[in-house]
């Protein structure tokens, strides 16, 4: 299938998507994002109708278009809609018909940018962290016909920067006895970076490309770790896909923390070791499912005490709340005091995003920030350090270019080059401010 038809199956779930709203304004009356965004007051169904019209290119209103550009994926306008249909891809749609009012040249300008900023980042991030062997548990799989793995993890790009969450997810399957092959990384991309840029005619290509490779494992699930990927390939891309492919759906595209819920009667006999901390999640909502997934993980882990920090929930991951800094630094400073109030010795998040953005304030807080599946991986007597977060924690760009070179210089990585990334990508993406004596802030 041609990059051109995704182009045409947008255009075709376009028209469906105009037959059956009826502009009633229920996903806009419970969007979690409206008053951080100061448009609460606007009339639902009138701000429902200036987005369709923005999808068609027509005269729009402020407020629809404020709501299109803070869109966080919370999800919680899907169920909401009377229709059935699905408001989080009309504000997707939305979006790209706003990023698509540039050239044709400044989209892929923009597109191709973005992508060889995030290539260069997994690329020089995941080397500085691992060694070769290491590092080839992420090399793709070729198809082998006669050996079908039970699933396709995929790692979707920016996982590989914290590379200890993807290795308890390959050893977690490895326990359970499920039979998995590897894609990922940015030659595996979703094609999310150009979609954003309205770039349709790359991201397709690239989406599609990575679509059919996954049918070729044969496998009958697919696992995403990344929620962007889930959204982009799950909700933007597959469901024109399947329309056109013959035999219909080939796999299903399933979040793991949702999958490994699923088969936590598979994986209880295998939390033996007492884990005695007492844990906070910092969730999200935007996959359906996957934060009572990570809940019910953690109750499961013997000696574990898990503690509901009563937090606002919103967007699929950290880096969506980006359209309203304020609002997300503000959400992050109320969820480490809630953490502290609440005595926790571990906050534990979802996802490898959010980890970046948080994983630094264990320096100045009296709790370790880790990612959930550390305390799951600690019960079944697996670990992995988090090489990211010691580096993150170290706050000083020539003591971590030191701690690295070694690394560095092995994979062929020119210092100068890595010293540009661990300041742009690593140190950089602090969102709330580090406090304490050799913090930025200071």
């Amino acid at each position: 299938m041609s990059a051109r038809d995704f182009s045409d199956a947008l255009a075709d779930r376009t028209d469906e998507l105009f037959e059956r709203c009826t502009r009633c304004g229920a996903c806009f009356d419970i969007c979690p994002m409206t008053e951080p965004a100061g448009i609460a007051d606007a009339d639902a169904s009138e701000t429902a109708g200036g987005v369709l019209s923005l999808i068609r290119g027509g005269e729009t209103t402020a407020a629809a278009e404020k709501w299109a550009t803070v869109c966080s994926g919370s999800g919680s306008c899907i169920p909401a809609c009377p229709e059935a249909i699905n408001p989080r891809f009309m504000l997707s749609l939305a979006k790209l018909a706003i990023s698509r009012r540039a050239s044709e040249d400044v989209q892929r300008k923009k597109g191709h940018a973005a992508y060889r900023t995030m290539t260069r980042g997994v690329h020089v991030l995941s080397r500085i962290q691992l060694g070769k062997e290491a590092l080839s548990r992420f090399d793709r799989m070729d198809p082998d016909p006669a050996e079908e793995p039970e699933v396709v993890f995929y790692t979707g790009c920016n996982l590989l920067k914290t590379p200890h969450i993807a290795f308890l997810c390959f050893d977690i399957l490895d326990r359970l006895g499920i039979s998995y092959a590897v894609m990922g990384g940015p030659g595996d991309c979703c094609g999310v970076l150009q979609f954003r840029t309205g770039d349709v005619e790359s991201s397709g290509r690239m989406a599609y490309r990575t679509t059919d490779r996954f049918a070729k494992f044969g496998a009958a699930t697919v696992l995403s770790w990344c929620p962007t990927c889930q959204v982009q390939l799950g909700e933007n891309v597959l469901p024109g896909r399947w329309e056109e492919t013959a035999g219909g759906q080939p796999f299903t595209f399933e979040a793991f923390v949702v999958f490994l819920e699923r088969h936590l009667d598979r994986l209880q006999p295998h939390l033996t070791r007492p884990v005695h901390k007492r844990v906070g999640l910092h969730e999200h909502p935007g996959i359906t499912g996957s934060g009572p997934a990570a809940e019910r993980l953690l109750r499961a882990v013997p000696g574990l005490e898990f503690v509901d920090l009563e937090q606002p929930k919103v967007g699929w991951m950290c880096n969506t709340l980006q359209p309203l800094p304020a609002y997300k630094l503000s959400l992050h400073a109320e969820l480490l005091e809630a953490a502290a109030q609440a005595g926790v010795t571990t906050l534990a998040g979802v996802y490898h995003a959010c980890h970046r953005d948080m994983c630094a304030h264990q320096r100045d807080w009296p709790f370790e920030v880790v990612n959930f599946l550390e305390l799951i991986g600690e019960s079944m007597g697996i670990s992995y350090e988090d090489h990211f977060k010691r580096l993150k924690m170290i706050q000083d760009v020539d003591a971590i270019l030191a701690d690295v070179a070694p690394l560095a210089i092995d994979h062929g990585l020119r210092l100068d080059e890595a010293r540009t990334v661990i300041l742009d990508a690593l140190l950089s993406e602090q969102p709330l401010p580090l406090r304490g004596p050799n913090s930025p802030a200071q």
